[in-house]
């Protein structure tokens, strides 16, 4: 059973996104794992210490195992620094325990030949969401981890206090992990209907994950998180016309099914991706994540150029938190949650926390928010009197239209 704040935290979320003003702003965030275990120390919390207990946050993901060949990870080489290993997409990856995130040493699908022959093992395979196991994207990223446990019990284990979303990766994020960015990017300039084709395999295999996951919580889940990164610091890594062309539709289709089952969609993605706002918008995407302040997005114009048309997840810029000046943090805090007015925004860093942010003054951001992101806002000399915020058509977590 829910617990009462639970319940709270998800009207709250829903109304967020629902472009609807809830009783406060609410606020998650992802984390680095450095950043974790400096938070520990500082403050000297136990080892298994949750920040989202202990902030009690307002909304968590749980990944199911993605990997397009389910199997356990073949380690070529580990010692007390780093472990090598080959995953279930094929990749061969070296994980430096000191450092933030693994690199990709090979890619077994290296070759345009070897990728229009690749097959995905089932994706509505039991061992994806009931059983324990290896798979990439929970075992090889910030941290390394084995035999972690099954996607529904990681889920049931967070459902009592927290919304919870489930995930999906886009085609090209798959892509990216299966031939590498590399090939991506040379292959759709060198073969661009063989890549084409692959993408649609990919889209549906994508769909099936979704659909699948879906069945196998049984109504616990809250939203879905689409990770879809195709964009840089200065905007997108390929043409938009080729993103609509191939891409989009697999999107579309991810949308549509949450949407059939009444889950909202917040779409990460790292970069500026400007060139497709109107896209997301036209797909009934709730929020977009993370909005990166270094790549030159403003969740402020972003608010007055677009309306209530999309809502937004992030755009605080880690590297001010990182400065520990708590008059700049105090002023960006502030002047970032006039994009909450009249609801549609989620208070988040611009992408994770990360270890050269101070615990304190992380925990003075969100004290921040707490007290100023009671609504009716207080803002303070930070508030945007100008700042129109119901001037447009919006979409509700159900993808309907409905006035402002």
């Amino acid at each position: 059973m829910r617990s009462s704040k639970c319940l709270n935290k998800l009207d709250r979320m829903q109304r967020a996104l629902h472009h609807q003003e809830p009783d406060r702003v609410p606020i998650s965030d992802f984390f680095w794992g450095s950043f974790i275990k400096r938070w520990r120390d500082e403050f000297g919390l136990p080892a298994d210490a949750d920040i989202y207990e202990h902030y009690d946050l307002d909304w968590v993901v749980v990944n199911p195992n993605m990997d397009p060949h389910i199997r356990r990870f073949e380690v070529l080489r580990e010692n007390a620094e780093e472990v090598v290993v080959k995953t279930g997409f094929e990749a061969v990856l070296i994980k430096k325990f000191d450092q933030a995130m693994p690199g990709f040493l090979s890619f077994e699908t290296d070759t345009v030949e070897k990728m229009t022959a690749f097959e995905f093992d089932d994706p509505w395979d039991e061992r994806r969401y009931f059983r324990r196991g290896d798979d990439q994207i929970n075992g090889v990223g910030d941290g390394f981890a084995r035999d972690i446990d099954s996607f529904v019990d990681r889920v049931k284990a967070r459902h009592a206090e927290f919304p919870v979303f489930g995930s999906v990766c886009e085609a090209h994020e798959m892509l990216s992990r299966i031939i590498g960015p590399e090939h991506v990017m040379m292959w759709m300039g060198e073969c661009p209907d063989e890549v084409a084709a692959f993408v649609e395999r990919t889209n549906a295999f994508a769909l099936e994950i979704l659909r699948a996951q879906i069945r196998a919580a049984g109504g616990t889940l809250d939203g879905i998180v689409i990770w879809g990164d195709v964009a840089y610091k200065k905007g997108m890594l390929f043409s938009p016309q080729y993103w609509r062309a191939h891409f989009k539709p697999g999107v579309r289709a991810l949308v549509d099914e949450c949407r059939s089952h009444g889950l909202p969609v917040i779409y990460h993605g790292c970069g500026n991706v400007s060139r497709i706002f109107d896209d997301f918008i036209e797909l009934g995407i709730n929020a977009y994540n993370p909005l990166e302040a270094k790549a030159g997005l403003d969740v402020v114009d972003l608010r007055r150029r677009y309306g209530h048309k999309l809502g937004f997840c992030g755009n605080m810029d880690v590297t001010l938190w990182s400065t520990g000046d708590r008059a700049a943090i105090r002023a960006a805090v502030l002047t970032k949650l006039n994009a909450a007015k009249g609801g549609g925004f989620i208070f988040q860093s611009d992408h994770s926390v990360p270890h050269n942010v101070a615990p304190a003054d992380y925990e003075y951001v969100v004290e921040l928010v707490r007290k100023h992101g009671v609504y009716p806002l207080a803002l303070d000399e930070y508030d945007l009197p100008e700042f129109d915020s119901h001037e447009t058509h919006t979409t509700n977590v159900f993808g309907r239209g409905t006035a402002c």
